[in-house]
């Protein structure tokens, strides 16, 4: 029996949960492919994410999607904040269903930083001036994150509400859409890590300064998206568990945050990854260089129903049985290594010797695999 190839449960705060068909998740990545600038997914979203369904991945979680408008990364990230950006985000799930995949999404704002230039060949780096498609952007002070981006407006309380009914109405809009997990990003410098991190959040109000302080717009959010969000179907966040800063956000935050969010607003999944907050950290990057850091949660909240997803350059399917046997996280996001082959996971079978049709390789694609 393959470990990676084995179900698992997502439990939810009321009723049995989601049973996945095996371990290996597709981690969200940004596309930048939203042709019209204005947040609606288009073909290559459908292709994309299909192709991932089509490969095998028990779950597809679809890119960091903004929940406001001023909340994307980019002009050409995806949002999910009106009629159109919902209905295009209801295609893509028909999609993944129609392939026996799950599908998640991953809500988010990026703070201060967003309305950067696509991550592309081709453009520029930095922010886009209002003049060319770009907006105002807003962060926990009115400083910029990283260097070379604009500096943000500090967001008042009428600014956090907004934020915080925004995170609301984008939870409902992706039930309605058909989801079947949610993710919230707190991860990767967005705003939410903006305001968890010291490095970052420097506020003297109610939002700053202690621990309990600084998150307290995450535990708002989550209380605002369970809320919204049917109770029986899977929560999850997205954590980046240290900032490999010795000043800024820690794993032992990250456990104390999650364990928290878990017990008082059913987090029931948590996907770990790092960094992203400020530039020049010194991180080790490397084959499963974030998987230590599943493993110090899994252990940290082994007394709770979470399941932890370990992601960060796991790209070969040995690495992955492995990190599952040894218990150092209970399934596996994959990133680069399923853009290189979408089909990463029923080659991953395959390689396991797990390759039935419960491993799902699609009937039009079988005899791919044993040529």
């Amino acid at each position: 029996m393959s470990k990676l190839f084995s179900p698992i449960t997502l439990s939810a705060a009321e009723g049995t949960g989601l049973t996945l068909r095996n371990r290996a998740f597709v981690a969200p990545m940004c596309q930048y492919s939203a042709d019209g600038e204005d947040g609606v997914a288009t073909s290559w979203h459908l292709q994309h994410y299909g192709s991932f369904a089509a490969g095998g991945f028990s779950l597809v979680v679809v890119e960091a999607t903004g929940v406001l408008p001023e909340g994307r990364i980019s002009p050409r990230c995806l949002g999910i904040y009106d009629e159109p950006t919902e209905a295009a985000h209801a295609r893509i799930v028909e999609m993944a269903h129609g392939l026996g995949a799950a599908a998640g999404l991953q809500i988010g704002h990026a703070g201060g930083k967003g309305s950067t230039y696509p991550t592309l060949p081709g453009f520029d780096a930095g922010t886009v001036p209002v003049s060319e498609g770009g907006w105002a952007t807003f962060g926990p002070t009115d400083k910029a994150v990283f260097p070379g981006l604009a500096d943000p407006i500090a967001l008042d309380r009428e600014g956090i509400e907004r934020v915080i009914e925004g995170f609301a109405d984008a939870a409902r809009r992706a039930d309605r859409a058909g989801y079947d997990v949610l993710q919230i990003h707190a991860a990767h410098g967005y705003l939410i890590h903006q305001f968890l991190s010291p490095l970052t959040n420097t506020r003297t109000d109610e939002y700053g300064g202690s621990e309990e302080n600084r998150t307290r717009l995450l535990r708002e959010v989550t209380a605002a998206v369970r809320e919204a969000w049917p109770a029986h179907k899977p929560l999850g966040i997205r954590v980046s568990a240290t900032d490999w800063d010795e000043a800024g956000w820690t794993v032992q935050a990250t456990a104390t945050i999650v364990r928290t969010l878990a017990e008082d607003h059913g987090i029931t999944w948590v996907d770990v990854s790092s960094g992203g907050l400020v530039a020049g950290s010194k991180i080790p990057v490397g084959p499963g260089y974030q998987v230590p850091l599943a493993l110090e949660l899994t252990q940290a909240l082994a007394d709770l129903d979470v399941a932890v997803s370990a992601v960060g350059l796991v790209a070969n399917p040995d690495q992955a049985e492995t990190i599952l046997v040894t218990g150092q996280a209970h399934a596996i996001s994959i990133g680069r290594a399923a853009l290189g082959n979408p089909h990463w996971a029923s080659a991953a079978a395959v390689a396991l010797r797990a390759a039935t049709p419960d491993a799902h390789i699609q009937p039009q694609y079988w005899r791919a695999h044993w040529s």
